[in-house]
């Protein structure tokens, strides 16, 4: 079967199994790396989370003035929980958004495939099986490297402090993160190839270009959705600090306003982020290569907006483990009567080195 090309030309349609090679030959396709990579550090993070909570708690258990501390155990379980829910909320955003970008650049080559046959729906479940195999690839490439820092990290720990009574690197909780890693990704690939099904045949012989500003605002479901949202994560989050004052119980409420709140921003981060990356770039003067900057920022509100999430991201992660484990630490001294000792400054401080390492 023949079909016209970009340039023109008239060319065979080959099957994408044949035209790939072999099996898994899709996994060195543009932006697969990028997924794999970041299911890996999501995964890595998520272990070395759970292992430097543990062996804190441990040591918690083991000092004779805070070892009961009941409250204590509660909060450094609570917090392990809820970052690694934040690990995995941001490996869905960032593989969902990646999906969707290799799924806007092969938008002719889905229309071929439609062309010669295939249903949108097969062409939708195909890219989200190979982001299951994305996750379960980076999934366990991250537990193996998580384990190695939490290794190492329990090395220079034991030579500084000695060791800790009734520890282990064996940690079965170590799963949660590598099942909640292969799980999100094949969620977020399933979410981010939405844009499969409105792909028409008509396309492989047309052009390809991203919705305009004017197409992505013509959308108003989602922006009520996205609004609402934020709404409620408003409200969330200010009763999370209002339960935060009586109970720690308090972070708990947060996490989900929090979660809520980002979710919105993120779906209206299309409609939001355009305008104001055209605003951002005039202010780097009357150039023609600053012009041309903010104009593709609005000419192109998908690709800019996913851009722009993930610096906000970025920034939103590095404050949240910052003022976390200041109040962690703030916590522990409080307990401790005043007074934090040397050896659990040393592994905050080193914990939080790790954590930001990762973010970054």
């Amino acid at each position: 079967m023949t079909a016209v090309t970009e340039s023109g030309a008239v060319s065979r349609v080959v099957p994408e199994s044949a035209a790939t090679g072999p099996r898994f030959g899709w996994l060195r396709e543009r932006g697969m790396g990028a997924s794999i990579l970041v299911a890996a550090l999501s995964a890595a993070f998520g272990v070395v989370l759970v292992e430097a909570t543990a062996y804190i708690g441990a040591m918690l258990q083991a000092d004779p003035y805070i070892g009961d501390s009941g409250t204590l155990a509660a909060v450094v379980a609570i917090l392990s929980v809820l970052l690694i829910g934040v690990a995995l909320y941001v490996a869905a955003i960032v593989t969902a958004n990646t999906f969707a970008t290799i799924v806007a650049g092969r938008t002719r080559r889905i229309a071929l495939m439609r062309l010669i046959g295939a249903t949108a729906r097969s062409q939708r479940s195909e890219i989200a099986g190979r982001g299951f195999a994305v996750g379960l690839l980076g999934a366990f490439l991250g537990v193996v490297a998580g384990v190695l820092v939490a290794a190492s990290g329990l090395y220079v720990a034991e030579r500084f402090l000695g060791a800790v009574p009734e520890f282990t690197l064996v940690q079965p909780a170590i799963l949660i993160p590598a099942v909640g890693v292969a799980l999100t990704t094949w969620a977020a690939a399933w979410s981010g190839s939405r844009r499969v099904l409105s792909v028409t045949p008509l396309q492989a012989i047309g052009g390809s270009v991203e919705r305009s500003h004017q197409d992505a605002a013509a959308r108003p479901a989602r922006h009520v959705g996205a609004l609402l949202l934020l709404i409620a994560g408003a409200a969330l989050l200010v009763l999370g600090v209002l339960v935060g004052l009586i109970t720690p119980l308090g972070v708990v409420v947060s996490f989900v306003g929090g979660v809520l709140s980002f979710t919105g921003i993120s779906l209206a981060a299309v409609l939001v982020m355009p305008p104001l990356l055209r605003l951002v770039g005039r202010l780097f003067g009357r150039s023609a290569t600053a012009k041309l900057a903010a104009e593709n920022a609005h000419r192109y509100p998908e690709r800019s907006s996913r851009m722009a999430i993930g610096v906000v991201m970025g920034v939103t992660l590095v404050t949240m483990f910052a003022v976390a484990l200041e109040s962690v630490k703030a916590l522990l001294t409080k307990a401790a009567g005043g007074t934090l000792g040397a050896e659990f400054s040393v592994i905050m401080d080193s914990f939080a080195a790790v954590m930001m390492v990762l973010v970054g």
